[in-house]
């Protein structure tokens, strides 16, 4: 992977104010290939005292989003499926791993799975992106 592209995006999640409000990490980076992780507080459940869906999407999203845009080209969501296979115990700490399973000059789609530190499948996601034909913008 390209050393400028992949500092450029370690350094725009850090300064996401959406990551930083939900404590997102990206910890891993490749081409096609994203980690981010998440620690799990009371603010984000829901009204049964679970952790709310939009809690683990919000996981799933930046994983996405750090994945599709690690070609340095801008890509933008078009669709994504996520499927929620067990509630996760409070406080747990969640890792949403992207993987890139196809990739064309105009649209990509990635396989996210989101575990918890027990290794127990929290939901998997599948989504699609369009690839835009300019780079990122905070290259330039």
């Amino acid at each position: 992977m390209d050393e400028t592209i992949k500092k450029a995006i370690f350094k725009k999640v850090e300064e996401e104010p959406f990551a930083r409000e939900m404590n997102i990490k990206l910890t891993d980076l490749d081409d096609g290939y994203s980690v981010v992780e998440m620690t799990l507080t009371p603010d984000m459940e829901n009204i049964f005292g679970m952790t709310h869906g939009g809690a683990i999407f919000a996981l799933v999203d930046e994983a996405f989003e750090t994945a599709a845009n690690s070609h340095g080209r801008m890509a933008v969501a078009l669709n994504m499926n996520i499927t929620y296979t067990a509630a996760p115990s409070p406080g747990a700490r969640l890792r949403a791993e992207a993987r890139e399973l196809s990739l064309t000059g105009r649209t990509a789609t990635y396989e996210i799975k989101v575990t918890d530190e027990n290794d127990i499948l929290i939901a998997v996601c599948q989504a699609l992106v369009y690839r835009k034909k300019g780079q990122l913008p905070f290259l330039e």
